[in-house]
């Protein structure tokens, strides 16, 4: 196993379970399509991080946390619906992105690029994703409740405001070092379908979430060293492995 290889494995393994995890949680708001939006909005950072030869996960962090912050301001501001201020934040930050990205360049910010993974970049990616799924499991309970009765987490002195940036902070997090495992085109897939696959095989919610993160990190390992052996991109197959799971735990669900 090369040095490139065990890096490309490590970040894809924390980034991938780190999304599977919080997945559990936006499947559960309805919002994980919502992951999808925001991995466009990265284009335009990537589109830079491609021109000026950086990190693309570096590049698409900023403008994926001004748009979080946007989307924050504006739904307390006008009271409209998440996933409806997501798609308008979306449609700018693609627009933006067709202006600038390098054609030539255009399959590292569409479908990833973990084979060319660098140690700093590794060790943020491990950093980050510990970090996302720490706070995401201390903060469970309290994200859920705002989101499912926000008159009744009020009651119950949760501030939903603070919950709600913090929900939506850890999803930044996650889309922006998605980028360069699954590109901007999958991140919603790389949130959501671990998650969907481990609901169908899960009883209680601590086996949603295990079963939800076993699932991303299996999905990063076979998907990158299918890529390895193939010389294919691993964005693709990581993806196609999640469905491949995904498929196989549909006779398991629940009727």
């Amino acid at each position: 196993m090369t040095h490139q290889l065990i890096l490309s494995l490590t970040s894809g393994i924390f980034i991938a379970g780190a999304a599977a995890f919080l997945g559990t949680l936006m499947l559960s708001k309805k919002m994980a399509i919502v992951a999808g939006p925001l991995g466009h909005l990265a284009l335009p950072g990537a589109a830079l991080a491609l021109l000026y030869g950086f990190s693309i996960s570096l590049g698409a962090f900023p403008f994926v946390v001004v748009g979080i912050v946007l989307i924050w301001l504006l739904e307390i501001r006008t009271k409209l619906q998440m996933e409806a201020l997501t798609a308008i934040v979306f449609a700018t930050g693609v627009a933006a992105a067709f202006l600038f990205l390098p054609i030539d360049k255009a399959e590292a910010a569409l479908v990833g690029d973990i084979s060319k993974v660098g140690l700093p970049a590794t060790i943020a990616s491990v950093v980050l994703s510990t970090i996302v799924f720490v706070v995401v499991k201390r903060f469970y309970p309290q994200i859920m409740l705002a989101s499912i009765h926000e008159d009744l987490a009020k009651a119950e002195g949760v501030n939903v405001k603070l919950y709600n940036l913090i929900y939506l902070s850890a999803i930044a997090i996650i889309v922006a070092l998605g980028v360069s495992l699954v590109g901007g085109l999958m991140t919603a897939a790389l949130v959501a379908v671990p998650a969907a696959a481990a609901r169908n095989f899960s009883r209680t919610l601590t086996q949603f979430g295990i079963a939800a993160v076993a699932f991303g990190i299996l999905s990063a390992i076979v998907g990158i060293a299918l890529a390895a052996w193939s010389g294919l991109p691993a964005g693709p197959l990581v993806i196609l492995t999640s469905g491949a799971i995904f498929a196989v735990s549909v006779p398991a669900a629940k009727a």
